[in-house]
């Protein structure tokens, strides 16, 4: 007998997990592939803030109010919180079908279309169900393998899909979908918020000081405060027209994924399942509904069975390998079959029979080890044969 030593290494799931998201912190940070983009976010905010704190608020506290620098730190430091709260968590990744449920749903498909003539292309894997009166279908993901839930999508560069998915945005790092969207709104709403009140005192600051030194002294001496225009003028815009575009969809009850592809536009005569009719029942569904556990479980403990045997086992599986070298070698001549029976031309003869009862002990000579095989003469004429 041969004992086995079993060894269990523990992983969490997040690293067994497909897909194309990175994790950091044993799991707990949960990110996109491309995180390129939100470094410059982080660099264009705490750059820009930096600034703000280090020439313009000791002035602004001085002459107009202190609690100008107070409310700017108060407001940065929820913008920053509401870009970690949406770059770090799980948006609503859906998990993929196991190969036992995959095999099954692969079945129930076929089943349904029934026998495709060759040639022919099969019908779309869909399901309809019914959501407030309204067909809505929902679509197969062939990477997935599973009927993705009503608003769902497959992301194709975290290459997973997200429950309510609204888009990816490259900013934050991450996809947008049911459990960050309404933190990623607020990031957009508190964003504008504080580039305007930078935007703003920054001329406040430029007005104040060129009353005693003139405009283009104050330009000289304060080249931070022009870069700090330059930057919230540029990005005042865009922050600000995305946070009115979402506005707009969150009033209605739409993500931006099903606004471009005008899935509710009313083309078909389809209307929006989801929408409540009313813009403060829209807007309190998205920004104070429940939040959504992760279905994940990314930071569960998994056991896996690493079985090694013993060195004493091996040794001893070696030497027994050593001392019987013809038990490798020799090979039975029984039928391998119960049934089966020896052709009469391998069986031994009768003269042969006597001859071997005749022959004294002493003459009788046992097979050499080194000799292949005792029965090969029967062998080659049952070949032959």
């Amino acid at each position: 007998m041969s004992a086995v030593m079993i060894t269990r290494k523990v992983t969490r799931k997040w690293e067994k997990l497909p897909g194309k998201n990175t994790f950091c912190c044993d799991g707990r940070v949960m990110m996109g592939r491309q995180k390129g983009v939100f470094y410059l976010t982080l660099f264009l905010i705490v750059g820009t803030c930096s600034l703000f704190f280090a020439f313009e608020c000791p002035y602004l506290a001085v002459h107009l109010s202190p609690a100008i620098p107070v409310f700017a730190v108060l407001l940065f430091v929820f913008v920053m919180a509401m870009l970690l709260r949406t770059s770090f968590s799980d948006p609503g990744v859906l998990p993929r079908a196991l190969p036992e449920e995959a095999n099954f749903i692969e079945m129930e498909i076929e089943a349904a279309n029934g026998n495709v003539m060759a040639g022919q292309r099969p019908p779309p894997r869909i399901k309809n169900v019914q959501i407030n009166n309204q067909i809505v279908k929902l679509k197969y993901c062939y990477t997935c393998k599973i009927f993705r839930p009503p608003r769902a999508s497959h992301c194709s560069i975290c290459d997973n899909c997200v429950d309510r998915f609204d888009h990816h945005c490259p900013w934050v790092g991450n996809c947008v979908g049911k459990r960050n969207y309404r933190y990623f709104y607020l990031f957009t709403l508190s964003l504008s918020l504080l580039t305007i009140y930078i935007f703003a005192f920054n001329i406040v600051h430029v007005v104040l000081r060129s009353v005693d030194s003139g405009f283009v002294n104050t330009i000289k001496e304060t080249p931070g405060t022009v870069l700090e225009v330059l930057v919230c003028f540029f990005t005042l815009w865009s922050v600000v027209g995305l946070t009115g575009f979402h506005t707009y969809l969150i009033s209605l009850n739409q993500t931006t994924n099903e606004d471009i592809k005008g899935s509710w536009s009313g083309k078909n005569r389809v209307q929006n399942p989801y929408s409540h009719k009313n813009i403060i029942k829209n807007c309190c569904e998205v920004l104070c509904g429940p939040t959504y556990p992760s279905v994940l479980d990314r930071r569960g403990v998994m056991l896996e069975d690493l079985s090694s045997p013993t060195p004493s086992d091996a040794s001893a599986a070696s030497t027994h390998k050593s001392s019987n070298p013809v038990s490798q070698t020799t090979k039975s001549s029984a039928p391998l079959i119960p049934n089966e029976h020896t052709p009469d031309e391998a069986k031994p003869g009768i003269g042969a029979g006597t001859q071997k009862s005749t022959s004294s002990p002493k003459e009788e000579k046992p097979p050499s080890p080194t000799s292949p095989n005792a029965v090969a003469p029967a062998v080659i004429k049952e070949s032959s044969h």
